[in-house]
């Protein structure tokens, strides 16, 4: 599933829009678990990848809008790849959705 839109939250920031130029929504059903996985690319928010690099909080909060217009909300921890400006956020938890 494609993402057009991202923001995330945690300690440090609150509802900060990622800027990329692709994001993909990935879920992985394995032994009976569901998994959830962002990848994102092309992030140009280089200051949050700098900062989610250098902390051990890598926890947030996020909200994301598909490009049907689904709306995502869960928990999990963001990885940053600051030399391919990229993110992953790896999902913690129930992935809420809903559709506007």
């Amino acid at each position: 599933m494609i993402l057009t839109r991202i923001a995330i939250s945690n300690g440090h920031w609150e509802s900060l829009e990622l800027d990329f130029t692709e994001a993909k929504l990935l879920l992985v059903t394995q032994y009976g678990d569901k998994l959830w996985y962002i990848d994102a690319d092309g992030v140009a928010n280089s200051e949050v990848l700098d900062w989610f690099a250098a902390s051990e909080d890598i926890s947030v909060s996020m909200e994301a809008v598909s490009s049907e217009g689904e709306q995502l909300q869960g928990n999990g921890f963001l990885h940053p790849n600051t030399a391919h400006k990229a993110a992953a956020i790896r999902g913690s938890g129930e992935l809420k959705r809903s559709t506007v």
